[in-house]
C-alpha cells in the first residue's frame, strides 16, 4: 500500500495517522474497523467475483467503501497494519459448528497474529463476524474479558471424530473461545492471501456453504452493540444483548437501510442466488 492508500484507509476508519505500531494503536483500529467497515457476503449474490489481491481488496473496502467476509476484511486489514510498520502474520482457521465440532473445510477462516513495538503478541480478527472488539493477547491462556463477552485462547487436544480433514492430533493448533463455547480451531503456521483462494472459492460457489444460503451484512456500533440486515429483516442489538428486529417492506427500504445503516450504495437490492 501507498501513502495516499494508506491515508484513505484511515479516513475510512476515522483514525489518524499513528506515530508508532503500538498495542494501544492496534486496539483503535480494531475496533474502528469493526465499527466502520461491515461483514458481508454481498458480493456472492450480486455476480462479483471474491479477488484475493491487496490491490482488490483494499480498492473494494476503502474505494467503494463496502465490506466482505474473513479473507476480505483481515486480508485487507493485514495490509493496513504491515504498512503501519506492525509485524503480522496470517493464520488459517476451521470453525466449529454447532455440535462443537471443527466441521469447516482447511482455510476455513483467516485470522492475524499481530506483534507490536512494545512487545505484545495479538490475535486480531476483523473478520469472523461476531468474536472480540479488541486484540485478544495471543500466549494468554487464561479468560480474557472483553465488551463482546469473555475469551479464552486454549492449547487445542486431539481432533474430535467427524473433523473434516483433521489428524490425530490438534499438532499445536489453538482453540479459540468465546463465553465458554470454541468458535474456531486456529492453526499456527504462518500462511500467505493466496493461500486462501481456494477456501473462498468453495464459499462462494458450494451449495454447503452458509454463506451461499444466506445474506447478511452486519457491524459493531458506536454504543458496543450490533446492527445487522438479513435479507429484509434489520435487528439492533443493545450491549445488554436485548434486540429491536423489523421487517423491511419494499426495495427502497432495504437500499436504505444499507445507505443508513452502512454507508452502501448498491444499485440493486441482493438476493440469494442458487448455488
Amino acid at each position: 500500500m501507498n501513502s495516499a492508500q494508506v491515508d484513505a484507509y484511515l479516513r475510512r476508519l476515522g483514525v489518524e495517522h499513528p506515530a508508532w505500531p503500538t498495542v494501544d494503536v492496534l486496539r483503535e483500529l480494531h475496533l474502528r474497523h469493526l465499527q466502520s467497515v461491515p461483514f458481508e457476503n454481498l458480493s456472492l449474490h450480486l455476480g462479483e467475483p471474491i479477488v484475493l489481491g491487496e490491490k482488490q481488496l483494499v480498492d473494494k473496502l476503502v474505494g467503494a467503501r463496502r465490506g466482505g467476509f474473513c479473507y476480505e476484511l483481515n486480508g485487507a486489514f493485514a495490509a493496513l497494519l504491515k504498512a503501519l510498520g506492525f509485524d503480522v502474520t496470517l493464520l488459517a482457521g476451521r470453525v466449529y459448528g454447532d455440535e462443537g465440532r471443527t466441521t469447516g473445510i482447511p482455510y476455513d477462516h483467516l485470522a492475524l497474529r499481530v506483534r507490536t513495538v512494545d512487545g505484545g503478541e495479538w490475535l486480531a480478527d476483523v473478520g469472523y463476524g461476531s468474536l472480540s472488539h479488541w486484540p485478544l493477547t495471543f500466549g494468554d491462556r487464561g479468560e480474557q474479558t472483553d465488551s463482546a463477552g469473555l475469551f479464552r485462547i486454549v492449547e487445542a487436544g486431539p481432533d474430535r471424530a467427524g473433523v473434516r480433514g483433521g489428524s490425530a492430533s490438534a499438532d499445536g493448533d489453538l482453540d479459540i473461545l468465546k463465553n465458554g463455547r470454541p468458535e474456531y480451531r486456529l492453526e499456527v503456521r504462518p500462511r500467505v492471501l493466496a493461500d486462501f483462494t481456494a477456501g473462498a472459492w468453495w464459499h462462494s460457489t458450494s451449495p454447503d456453504s452458509h454463506f451461499g444460503r444466506s445474506l447478511v451484512c452486519s457491524r459493531v456500533t458506536e454504543e458496543g452493540g450490533r446492527i445487522t440486515l438479513a435479507g429484509r429483516r434489520l435487528t439492533a442489538t443493545a450491549p445488554d444483548g436485548t434486540r429491536e428486529v423489523r421487517a423491511l417492506e419494499s426495495d427502497a427500504e432495504v437500499l436504505g437501510a444499507y445507505r443508513e445503516w452502512f454507508g452502501m450504495v448498491l444499485e440493486e437490492v441482493p438476493r440469494v442466488r442458487e448455488r
